[in-house]
């Protein structure tokens, strides 16, 4: 049996669609709370380098879903990959996250985040976007992709100021990825090597 739809409803669900929902305030108070403590561990001065960064990431392994990050990452392929194969990836991707998102935070260590607005993607995803202020005025835009579960919040992609260009770390290697196991027919060793290599121009970077 086929359902009316009368001009109201009509109306009513184009209305709804072009006027995004707000996140509730949990979520924005999640992503205040927790933004606030993963910025304040690069600021700890009781901890030597090394030390700090392992607090960072504890806190942002709390924080964020990496393994959902990283299967995002390589969309089909997450399917293909051995266990072992996709284990050891998704290892690889937290190391390189982890580091790609010290080294552009670092700089705002201390300084407070702000969280401007929200919006519903749908019931249970939502964009929260902050801002990092600093003293100098170089105020750094940063936006948390959260997704509830059963009333438990946890953030699954994150987008940086990156010269300039807001870019979401999932979605931009997404693109990268793919297209190099395209190249290599899937190859998860070549992948592995490829992200090794570009965490180690991180670190190597910070130790300069």
């Amino acid at each position: 049996m086929k359902r009316l739809v009368t001009p109201a409803i009509a109306l009513a669900a184009l209305a709804a669609l072009a006027s995004p929902a707000y996140a509730d305030a949990k979520t924005e108070a999640y992503v205040q709370k927790n933004a606030s403590e993963v910025l304040a561990s690069l600021n700890d001065p009781s901890l030597n380098a090394d030390e700090r960064t392992a607090k960072f990431n504890a806190y942002m392994d709390e924080f964020t879903d990496m393994k959902a990050v990283a299967n995002f990452a390589i969309g089909k392929y997450a399917r293909r990959f051995t266990d072992a194969e996709l284990a050891k990836y998704q290892q690889v991707f937290r190391d390189y996250a982890l580091a790609v998102y010290e080294h552009e935070l670092d700089a705002y260590r201390g300084e407070a985040v702000v969280v401007k607005d929200s919006v519903d993607r749908s019931p249970t995803d939502s964009i929260v976007n902050t801002v990092i202020r600093r003293q100098d005025g170089k105020d750094m835009d940063v936006r948390w992709r959260v997704l509830s579960r059963d009333g438990q919040y946890q953030v699954v992609d994150v987008a940086l100021n990156l010269d300039g260009n807001l870019i979401w770390l999932g979605i931009e290697q997404r693109a990268q990825f793919i297209a190099l196991l395209d190249r290599t027919n899937g190859s998860a060793q070549a992948l592995i090597e490829k992200i090794e290599g570009m965490t180690k121009k991180l670190t190597d970077e910070k130790r300069a």
